[in-house]
């Protein structure tokens, strides 16, 4: 006699929500831990579908996703719909984007400011405007197609030249006629709010704010210059990828960093800043090292692992945590 498993109910609701849209987890807690603990499951169930689930975490949200079909496969039919969205719906978006681009940086300089870039001065990210000619005239022509518009024009009518000026852009937008690719390209760079500002960084001295020096590259720096510059440029480039919170702990963000021999032949000094940068935004960091600078990394590692090959056969692998390097070290100084 054979018997049935029961049903999996709280699995069902949950796929079930995840196919009628979008799922956040405030809406409903019991509904949302399941998804977090069945993702593998639900990743397969979809999978037949031609879907994959996105659940973000942190922010709190899952949705199903269409998966492009694979290279000489026949695409299925289209089970999550593409709403396309109106004029006004991907002004908005656009503008929202330059709004969290420039709070990104404020918070990024919130960090920076708080280590010594050199003694006394600490650096900043600039956002200034782009000097690209079709940047400037889109961001022209979308400030004169939105002035009054977002926030609910008192005007009684849409002036015709205004009107012209939204359908131009929206021909644009869509491909016009023997320009469709150039137009897909126009559209790909105006649309991306990070073609929008030339980055730079200012060192500035703590006293009284007052800037020192302005950089637009590492052009005619030294060594160690570079090398500090180029740890503030990761550590901004990796807040902004991970859309990091400086400063806050997340236990359930996995922010891995993998840094192959980044320090090997730089000053003590640019290393320690760049690390106190890592740490700052709570990274997972590996960091393969030559053992001179392991009196460099200490400070910020838990655990060491010393890898040795000999005769270039085997290598051997001893994996030590920091407390049990250090007790080793005392013992073999004191004999």
């Amino acid at each position: 006699m054979t018997t049935q498993s029961k049903p999996d109910s709280s699995f069902s609701l949950a796929l079930i929500a995840m196919m009628r849209g979008i799922v956040y987890r405030e809406d409903d807690m019991r509904i949302w831990q399941v998804l977090l603990d069945s993702q593998a499951r639900i990743r397969d169930y979809v999978s037949l579908l031609g879907l994959e689930p996105i659940i973000d975490e942190d922010e709190g949200y899952a949705y199903l996703r269409q998966r492009p079909p694979a290279e000489g496969t026949e695409p299925l039919p289209r089970l999550v719909p593409r709403r396309p969205l109106t004029y006004l719906q991907s002004l908005v978006l656009v503008l929202l984007r330059k709004r969290l681009a420039e709070a990104d940086s404020h918070g990024v300089n919130a960090s920076l400011r708080a280590i010594d870039y050199n003694p006394g001065r600490f650096i900043e990210l600039v956002l200034d405007p782009t000097a690209d000619i079709e940047i400037r005239e889109f961001q022209r022509d979308l400030k004169a197609c939105t002035e009054g518009g977002l926030a609910g024009s008192t005007e009684d009518s849409y002036s015709e030249a205004k009107f012209l000026d939204v359908k131009r852009i929206i021909e644009r937008f869509r491909g016009r006629e023997e320009l469709t690719e150039a137009d897909r390209r126009w559209t790909r760079k105006v649309t991306d709010v990070r073609n929008w500002f030339a980055f730079a960084a200012s060192e500035r001295w703590r006293e009284d704010n007052r800037e020192h020096e302005h950089y637009t590259d590492s052009g005619g720096k030294s060594g160690g210059q570079k090398e500090k510059l180029a740890y503030t440029v990761l550590a901004a480039s990796v807040a902004y990828q991970f859309g990091l919170q400086w400063g806050e702990t997340r236990s359930s963000s996995f922010r891995f960093v993998v840094i192959d021999e980044a320090f090997g032949r730089g000053s003590d000094e640019s290393a320690r800043y760049g690390l106190e940068l890592f740490r700052r935004l709570n990274l997972q960091l590996v960091i393969a090292t030559p053992l001179q600078k392991i009196h460099v990394i200490e400070p910020f590692v838990a655990g060491v692992g010393f890898v040795h090959n000999d005769g270039g056969k085997l290598s051997m692998l001893r994996n030590l945590t920091i407390e049990e390097y250090r007790a080793e070290r005392a013992a073999r100084a004191e004999g």
